[in-house]
């Protein structure tokens, strides 16, 4: 369906599809792969290796905290050791290993990990997203890959049609994936603080004089650096901490095996399930709440999804089970071996089981460990937010691409500002790790919860898996990840209320800036200008043809916008070339600049060809960046006068194909009408945007008012403008004021 110039919905017509420019380009186009798709197995341990330093920094320098978080009132039993490592062992593989390596990491959206990549997935194959702006031609985008449900397969057409028929699972659905994303801002905010602090701590070992207020200020100055390091992206932290996280493994592994050899190999009975068991009947209450602290041991597993944009499945799964789970699972091992001799000091169990001849080069590269994994988890939380930003559920902000080389690669000022002042102001306030373990856990378990969701409706919707599959599925990690998600819950006045407060602030800005973006084009849509109006308009006497092009800009994809006739008004004139531009961001990760417009030309059935209006929609995916300005013109009026021919050479073919005379006049005013096109350019390009002040309409309930009124003008006035998140240079730019009352 579009909306044609008059306002009305009526089918696609086979001429107007034909008439896109880049309608046959659309089908040729091959699939693009992501970063590090397929490949040699070269190119494959090139990015297992890289992705040691990116993704696993938080999981693997975990065992720096999680006996002491488990155990923080001392261990009453021998045995219980047995029972906690069993529990470690089989909670790292249960989720890291079976659900994220194996069977998560292949719902990537063309690569592109984390909550918002699956939302986007689930939104290309149901209409779940609340802007009317799909388009029939964006199924034709190369990698947009949407299959149509089979028609043996009742069950994902029901999904489908339950989806798309309920406001209420549609709000569920974008509700449920911002709760995940602010969590996963939580867990970048926590991870700094409980990473370094920890690490920090070891120095008292040596420095027995340190208070631990100065231990919390040596954590802050690290922290400040850490943070100042984030510019310069994922790619070349990544190379340069790689070998770092790889010599931290081989460390943790040896030491493990050395604590296993000296102290008590019998502590690998903890293979057992059995023990698991043994340890609830003998605690009861206390080993529920323990699993707060168990939990912490998979701290970072959800950046292994959020960063896989940077790497692939093939390179993750064989980092993952060849490097850090045998690392970990043996470092985890040795430090219970070391606890069955000297329980008493499980309060820094790390530390402690180190031999003394490796303290100082175990500390260094404990600290260097700590920022690094610091930085993956802020990876991914700048890949997430990157994502949700350009699918319109979250202000505008600078997003900068760190890397030439690398697609979605990304680093965003001013969240990362942010992001730091609150991990600062964490662990401050909370000055030590088991306190921060409190608030971090809940971070962690709430987004492996929400991904195991999300997971579900991909199955049932787009993998079409057999039913006992996707109930095992949701049963088995559903379950696990309540348990743990009760377990700490129970910590909620200890410091776990943090994450929800954090969470509550970031999702209730992304859900009012999404509220109003979405109001805000129901209102224009609602107001397009018909057909007759527009010839009108161009047809009083006032109203002047200027020389040069006019890109007037709005998020309507369909008609024309009611700020175009204020426009007039205003100024009447119009030029010589003019273009309705729409930049639309589609639910997937790129789209090939080879099919980035689709034009349609206004008004020209009435007119004729001499008025020169276009309307013209730019797609991009959530990880491309816009061009700059010039780019941006150039590239848009080539593909103009590509449509311009193309245009013509279709008119030729609908009519008589011996009339010579009639296809050479088309040609002829073709090739004059792309001659003009290229003029006008020479005369320079203006940029309009509609400045629009958005309020509550008239009647509105107290509550829209303080969101629309207040809230949403804030946030537009004191965040990054329209023209700033185009490039716009202001000595080529026209705004245009209006007022919409929503």
């Amino acid at each position: 369906m579009s909306v044609q110039e008059d306002g009305a919905a009526r089918p696609e017509p086979d001429v107007l599809r034909r008439h896109d420019s880049l309608y046959g380009d659309a089908e040729k186009v091959s699939n693009n792969k992501r970063h590090g798709a397929g490949g040699s197995w070269a190119r494959t341990l090139q990015l297992a290796f890289q992705s040691i330093g990116v993704v696993y920094g938080d999981v693997g320098t975990s065992p720096l905290y999680v006996y002491s978080s488990t155990f923080p009132n001392g261990i009453k039993h021998p045995d219980d050791l047995v029972g906690v490592l069993s529990l470690i062992l089989y909670t790292l593989i249960l989720i890291p290993m079976v659900k994220y390596v194996f069977i998560v990491l292949y719902a990537n959206d063309n690569g592109d990990g984390g909550t918002f990549a699956l939302y986007s997935l689930i939104s290309r194959h149901a209409k779940i997203r609340m802007i009317p702006n799909d388009q029939t031609e964006d199924a034709n985008v190369s990698n947009y890959s949407i299959e149509a449900p089979s028609s043996q397969l009742r069950r994902a057409e029901w999904v489908k049609q339950k989806l798309e028929s309920s406001n209420a699972a549609k709000i569920a659905l974008f509700t449920i994936t911002i709760l995940g994303t602010s969590m996963v801002m939580g867990d970048g905010t926590l991870t700094p603080a409980i990473s370094v602090l920890s690490a920090v701590s070891g120095i008292r070992e040596k420095a027995p004089n340190l208070t631990q207020s100065q231990v919390v200020w040596i954590s802050v100055a690290i922290l400040f650096v850490l943070f100042s390091m984030q510019r310069f992206g994922t790619d070349k932290v990544g190379y340069t901490f790689a070998p770092v996280i790889s010599v931290w493994f081989l460390l943790i592994a040896g030491i493990g095996m050395y604590n296993l050899t000296v102290h008590e190999i019998t502590i690998l009975r903890a293979f057992n399930p059995k023990y698991i068991v043994d340890y609830f009947r003998r605690n009861g209450k206390e080993a529920w709440v323990s699993l707060g602290g168990v939990v912490l041991c998979i701290t970072g597993t959800e950046a292994m999804f959020a960063d896989l944009g940077h790497f692939n499945i093939r390179a993750i799964q064989l980092s993952f089970t060849c490097v850090l789970f045998p690392s970990v699972a043996l470092c985890y091992m040795g430090q219970a071996a070391y606890l069955r001799k000297f329980p008493e000091n499980v309060g820094d169990t790390f530390y402690r089981s180190i031999p003394a001849p490796l303290f100082w080069p175990v500390f260094v590269v404990a600290i260097m460990g700590a920022i690094i994994a610091s930085q993956a988890m802020l990876s991914g939380a700048f890949a997430i937010l990157s994502k949700a930003l350009s699918l319109g559920c979250f202000p505008r902000v600078e997003v900068v691409h760190t890397s030439n080389k690398y697609e979605g690669q990304v680093y965003i000022p001013e969240v990362n500002f942010l992001i730091g002042a609150a991990s600062v102001a964490v662990t401050l306030a909370f000055q030590t790790t088991a306190n921060i373990g409190n608030a971090y856990g809940i971070c962690v378990v709430t987004v492996f919860s929400i991904t195991t969701h999300l997971m579900t409706v991909v199955m049932l919707l787009i993998w079409k898996v057999r039913l006992p599959f996707i109930a095992a599925f949701y049963a088995a990690f559903g379950l696990a990840e309540f348990l743990y998600l009760s377990s700490i819950l129970s910590k909620f006045a200890e410091g776990g209320y943090l994450p929800f407060c954090f969470s509550l602030v970031l999702m209730a800005l992304m859900a009012t800036w999404h509220y109003v973006h979405v109001k805000r084009y129901w209102y224009e849509l609602d107001r397009v200008v018909p057909a007759a109006e527009t010839t009108a308009l161009l047809a009083r006497r006032d109203v002047r043809r200027v020389p040069g092009v006019g890109l007037l800009y709005s998020e309507l994809v369909q008609g024309i916008p009611p700020v175009f006739p204020r426009l007039v008004d205003k100024i009447p004139s119009v030029h010589a070339v003019f273009v309705f531009m729409s930049i639309k961001h589609l639910p997937v990760p790129r789209v090939a600049p080879a099919e980035r417009f689709i034009f349609r030309r206004v008004v020209g059935a009435d007119a004729g060809a001499g008025h020169r209006l276009f309307r013209c929609v730019a797609r991009y995916g959530y990880t491309d960046q816009l061009e700059g300005a010039k780019e941006f013109a150039a590239f848009l009026l080539d593909r103009l006068k590509v449509f311009v021919h193309e245009e013509a050479v279709f008119a030729c073919s609908r009519g008589d194909n011996d009339d010579d005379d009639a296809m050479r006049r088309a040609q002829a005013m073709a090739e004059e009408e792309k001659r003009v096109i290229d003029a006008e350019a020479e005369r320079g390009v203006v940029y309009l945007m509609g400045e629009a002040n958005v309020t509550a309409a008239a009647g509105s309930s107290v509550m829209k008012r303080i969101v629309v009124n207040y809230v949403y003008t804030f946030l537009r006035k004191n965040l990054r403008e329209g023209h700033k998140a185009l490039s716009v240079p202001k000595d080529q730019l026209l705004k245009v004021g209006i007022t919409y009352e929503i």
